[in-house]
């Protein structure tokens, strides 16, 4: 799908997504908790919707009603001897380790760009874990056979936090007693924070966080506190992920107020309000959502180790501050969608904004002009919508091609342009609302 988003002004009032990070974690642990779940406020993204499939698949009951969804689930109990992620780095990472607690040999596979990401975590830790496992050279799919045996282990951190926020639901759901997940270099502190924060409000066993260094679960089976009555009712936070790319519009091509973004998210995406106060963006957090006007944007220094999906929202601002801006944690980039890093440098080096990679760092040339171009997508949803918010003030317009990987975690990114007064064009059609 071909987009061309034509130099506007935008103007009005937009609700964030809702959270594809909190739904996830929130429909894993409505499987285990043995009880009736309901979901309030879930997105509907291609990811949103993989993980829905999935805990159906592993003998969830999901129905429909007015206020979203009601999730009831007696035990692990799959369908079938194959399992799909789709696309979603974080729903094979996360329930990967809740599959292995099965004493039955289960398939799991997934599609587009997820089938080029590194498993190989699970061949050094399953193991370790009484649990067999089979990868294709490192990569999907992955067989393995529970049932899962917590352990003292220690696993590597650097590469992503997903693998743990799986480890930590699963020694939950056993009861783990006595033992302890320790993490050497522990990335994205902050969505481990959420984790332990949605298996709280399930009521799972939270261990005990030492410094992020080491989660210690001590609490014995009889004494696990279980709510055995009741409805677990969950509110999906809105998503700073995606609202980060509707606050650089509103940055660049503003003003807009964005509604349903909690400023006390444990989100590390949330780090976004860090980098537009850096680049002097004009922003009011009022009772009602986040308002942002344009203003005199300058260059700022940002460290997104602990949140990569900010990059590229964060290179769309800094094309337009002034000077050189420098956003370090560029080794996280690797293993997305693309290789962001280069992406990023390819793509908006079509729109005339220079990027620079040196080691782990990231500096791009802003305020020096921003050009409409024939940019690509490379089938990465974060791509796409960077591109999208760039082409705002360009000069000229920009066509992005394969524009509808958006539908992987923002499918009404568009739509809510639109909404906001962009003007839009899609095969066959023109939007100027």
């Amino acid at each position: 799908m071909k987009v061309i988003i034509h130099p506007s002004q935008l103007k009005g009032i937009v609700r964030a997504p809702a959270s594809k990070s909190s739904l996830q974690r929130a429909l894993a642990a409505a499987l285990l908790v043995k009880r009736r779940s309901s979901i309030i406020n879930p997105g509907h993204s291609n990811d949103d919707k993989a993980a829905l499939q999935l805990i159906q698949d592993l003998g969830a009951v999901i129905k429909k009603d007015q206020d979203g969804l009601s999730i009831d689930s007696s035990a692990l109990n799959p369908v079938a001897e194959e399992v799909n992620c789709g696309e979603s780095g974080l729903g094979i990472r996360m329930f990967t380790p809740i599959i292995a607690l099965l004493a039955k040999e289960i398939r799991i596979k997934g599609e587009g760009s997820l089938l080029n990401r590194p498993m190989d975590f699970f061949e050094s830790v399953f193991p370790q874990l009484q649990v067999q496992v089979s990868t294709n050279g490192g990569k999907l799919p992955i067989v393995i056979k529970g049932p899962l045996q917590p352990a003292n282990i220690e696993v590597d951190g650097s590469l992503s936090s997903q693998f743990i926020t799986g480890l930590l639901m699963a020694y939950s759901a056993v009861h783990a007693e006595n033992v302890s997940i320790k993490v050497k270099d522990l990335k994205s502190k902050p969505y481990i924070d959420l984790t332990l924060a949605v298996m709280k409000q399930f009521g799972l066993n939270v261990p005990e966080n030492r410094d992020y260094k080491e989660f210690v679960f001590t609490t014995n089976a009889s004494a696990f506190k279980e709510l055995q009555q009741g409805i677990i009712n969950y509110q999906v936070e809105g998503d700073w992920s995606g609202g980060a790319f509707l606050l650089v519009a509103g940055a660049i091509a503003g003003p807009i107020t964005i509604r349903g973004l909690d400023p006390g998210s444990t989100q590390a995406d949330k780090a976004i309000m860090d980098a537009l106060l850096a680049a002097d963006a004009a922003i009011a957090i009022e009772a009602k959502g986040i308002k942002i006007h344009p203003s005199a944007l300058t260059a700022f220094d940002f460290n997104a180790t602990d949140c990569p999906d900010l990059f590229p929202p964060l290179v769309a601002l800094a094309a337009y501050c002034k000077g050189e801006s420098r956003i370090k944690g560029v080794s996280r980039l690797t293993h997305k969608e693309s290789n962001r890093a280069l992406t990023l440098q390819e793509e908006f080096g079509k729109m005339g904004v220079r990027i620079i990679l040196e080691e782990d760092e990231m500096i791009i040339q802003g305020g020096v002009g921003v050009n409409g171009a024939t940019v690509h997508s490379r089938h990465d949803h974060r791509i796409a919508m960077a591109c999208a918010v760039a082409a705002l003030k360009a000069e000229g317009d920009t066509t992005i091609e394969e524009a509808g990987a958006v539908r992987k975690s923002y499918p009404d990114f568009f739509d809510h342009l639109k909404s906001l007064g962009a003007a839009v064009s899609l095969p066959h059609q023109h939007y100027n609302l």
